[in-house]
């Protein structure tokens, strides 16, 4: 797989619009950073890491509102492994004025696009979730 960070989007994304309760995705720290800053938002439910034999992987339960429409309407890649995105501190984009995130990858972890202009420290932008 040669972009793990798509592939854990593609599956909540197909997941979220199949409706489904939840996904499961291969396991890693990176993809676990990014799970919690989105369950600290409020885009996704809880997540539980479950090992079988060798192979760790994280169950993800989805959200939905009163209607069953999801509550991630659009989440996509930035930085991509062929052509990566860096910005400063100052140039972290507001994702539709203030209702969605953006994940960016700095020197001090992986934060929220707010977090990290609070901080003053820029980054890789990794991904973006309204």
């Amino acid at each position: 797989m040669s972009d793990p960070i798509a592939d854990l989007l593609t599956r909540i994304r197909n997941a979220s619009q199949a409706q489904k309760k939840y996904t499961i995705a291969p396991y890693s720290k990176l993809k676990e950073q990014i799970l919690k800053i989105l369950q600290a938002k409020g885009f996704i439910g809880n997540y539980k890491l479950s090992k079988e034999g060798s192979k760790s992987y994280i169950k993800i339960s989805l959200k939905y509102d009163e209607n069953r429409k999801p509550i991630i309407q659009r989440i996509a890649r930035n930085s991509t492994p062929g052509q990566r995105k860096y910005v400063k501190a100052s140039e972290i984009p507001t994702v539709l004025g203030g209702i969605g995130i953006n994940i960016v990858s700095t020197s001090q972890g992986l934060m929220d696009g707010n977090e990290a202009k609070k901080k003053n420290v820029g980054g890789e932008l990794l991904c973006y979730a309204w």
